[in-house]
């Protein structure tokens, strides 16, 4: 098996594995793991801030160094990297918003408890005959169709960990650890898909598989980064850039923020540092 399959499937692992996992968690949610699901975030966010400044940024600037300005590169990918991901969450937030104001107008429009995140709340809704089905159905697939357009850079992460050091063994290397920690991201995202869905009349299983294929297009994001990552060092050094910027928007404007609202306590804030940590033994044992 060639290196370049041994990744993709990795990364599908981490993309279609991780959405569909969380569509089969909605299956059987319970209103009490809001704690459990903050910590998981936290923790992930935490070996994502270890991996991007202490393995991705480090790796990016020793290979711009050796193109000149590689300090300008660096930045330039950080900022592109954050842009990409903000706009595509903006995209996704403003074309599913609606689905949580049409209750009522009272409706908070955070995410302040798993419910809310994953738009559980509206199945009481329909159950009682108050909404249609057809527009939480219709939320769901605009919702499916957003975060598998969201997956692309987020497999571009994992193909660019791997294209830093391709000559590495598979198991040493940071792509394992970023695509385990995009793994356990994309539950949350799994469960945020297939809720409206199955709340709007989908069938479990078509649901969770349905979930499932929206993970698809980050091996897609896998391949093009990991072949932008080995076409020199001045790709690389854009692409591991990238990959840290996106990475960034993703711990500080995504699971921190879930995490926190979720779980309004200290133990959060813990799971980060314990994350941190394990990012850092991971990186340099």
């Amino acid at each position: 098996m060639s290196f370049v399959v041994k990744i993709l499937l990795i990364t599908a692992a981490a993309g279609i594995g991780g959405t569909g996992l969380g569509g089969a968690i909605s299956c059987l949610f319970r209103r009490n793991s809001d704690r459990t699901v903050s910590l998981l975030l936290s923790f992930a966010a935490g070996i994502m801030t270890s991996v991007v400044c202490f393995d991705l940024l480090a790796d990016a600037l020793s290979k711009g160094k050796s193109i000149g300005g590689g300090i300008f590169t660096v930045v330039l990918g950080v900022l592109l990297g954050y842009a990409v991901i903000c706009l595509l969450n903006a995209w996704i937030d403003r074309d599913t918003n609606h689905e949580v104001a049409h209750i009522d107008a009272r409706h908070p429009k955070t995410a302040d408890s798993l419910e809310e995140l994953t738009h559980v709340n509206h199945y009481e809704e329909h159950k009682s005959g108050r909404q249609p089905r057809s527009s939480l159905f219709l939320a769901g697939l605009v919702m499916a169709a957003a975060i598998a357009l969201h997956n692309v850079p987020e497999g571009m992460v994992i193909g660019a960990s791997f294209a830093k050091s391709a000559g590495e063994e598979l198991l040493n290397r940071g792509g394992m650890v970023m695509a385990m920690v995009i793994g356990l991201h994309n539950i949350p995202e799994g469960m945020a898909v297939a809720v409206p869905l199955i709340s709007g009349g989908m069938g479990k299983a078509r649901a969770v598989a349905v979930t499932a294929a929206t993970g698809a297009p980050t091996v897609l994001g896998a391949l093009a980064g990991y072949c932008l990552g080995t076409m020199g060092p001045l790709a690389l050094a854009l692409s591991l850039s990238f990959a840290s910027g996106a990475m960034l928007y993703v711990v500080f404007g995504e699971l921190l923020p879930e995490s926190i609202l979720m779980w309004r306590s200290k133990m959060p804030a813990l799971a980060t540092l314990v994350g941190m940590m394990t990012g850092l033994l991971i990186i340099y044992s």
